[in-house]
């Protein structure tokens, strides 16, 4: 009988394309992954494996076998989700994966009750970016991706994932206190010509946003510092560089030197909770879920 450890190891090397980074999605070594692939090897008596360079490639034997295996690993996980539904309890492991200011500002409180209300319950929590989050949650590897999206910057997701929104983080304009603005009761994007911004580097949903509504008030934004943390945004504002737009979910406390002046209309962005839907029926994801919504910060600074 084909040991399943050695199918899901050949599964992933065909999902992701090399052993390293099988390996890293799966939490092996690489050389666990090899020896898996060369004992199956043993098992079938087939050649699965070719050398290539300082890699490897999979022969059609090998890709035939690891599309039986997508197959057969969907059965186990269909049979797994039906027992713990029969149980009727969270137990488990449980990956999250949140974008930073979540994983500060959200995940916390939330993580606290589900390790007090749920002892059966293994959370594991991953860090990253919306994009990053919702490519694992659909290939597999995350059960549930805290995201977040801005009205003119929507966050598309493939077929097969459910969402369900967890609340609306408003964001503001940040100057230092010797700026020109920082006097103002509020600002417009006209009023942000000419400025160096702080900003998520180029690629991630806030530094899209920002470009599309600069863009949208005839102006090219100047993102000068390109800083994915935003407690080093504060720091950099405190010291009088530059200006950013800020959320206010996990932002913290604005240091002395730095003015909060609200941006007109006012943008926000809205945060959600993706998880695979087939994974609906299994009783840890909905108690995650109700968990995070219950958590949500009422209140407009969190």
């Amino acid at each position: 009988m084909i040991d399943l450890g050695r199918l899901r190891a050949l599964h992933a090397v065909a999902q992701y394309g090399s052993v390293n980074r099988a390996a890293e999605v799966l939490g092996y070594t690489p050389s666990a992954v090899s020896q898996q692939l060369a004992k199956l090897e043993r098992e079938t008596r087939t050649t699965l494996v070719e050398r290539q360079g300082r890699g490897i490639v999979l022969t059609d034997a090998a890709r035939q076998l690891a599309a039986t295996a997508a197959r057969i690993l969907e059965l186990v996980e269909d049979a797994e989700l039906t027992l713990e539904e029969q149980r009727g309890q969270a137990i488990g492991t449980l990956g999250i994966a949140a974008f930073p200011t979540a994983a500060r500002g959200l995940l916390p409180p939330a993580l606290a009750r589900l390790i007090d209300g749920h002892e059966q319950l293994d959370v594991r929590v991953l860090e990253t970016d919306p994009f990053e989050a919702v490519a694992a949650v659909n290939r597999g590897e995350i059960d549930i991706a805290i995201v977040h999206d801005w009205h003119n910057t929507p966050l598309g997701l493939p077929e097969g994932l459910s969402r369900v929104k967890l609340g609306v983080d408003p964001a503001d304009v940040l100057v230092p206190a010797t700026h020109r603005l920082a006097g103002k009761e509020f600002v417009r994007a006209e009023d942000l010509v000419g400025e160096r911004w702080i900003c998520q580097p180029a690629g991630s949903i806030c530094y899209e946003w920002l470009v599309r509504t600069m863009r949208r008030a005839g102006v090219e934004p100047e993102v000068a510092y390109s800083v994915a943390e935003y407690q080093t945004q504060l720091a950099m504002l405190a010291r009088g560089i530059g200006i950013g737009l800020l959320p206010r979910l996990g932002r913290g406390p604005v240091p002395d030197g730095v003015v909060v002046v609200p941006l007109q209309p006012a943008p926000s962005r809205r945060l959600y909770a993706v998880w695979r839907t087939t994974t609906s029926r299994r009783p840890a994801i909905a108690v995650t879920l109700a968990t995070l919504k219950a958590a949500w910060p009422d209140r407009d600074t969190a």
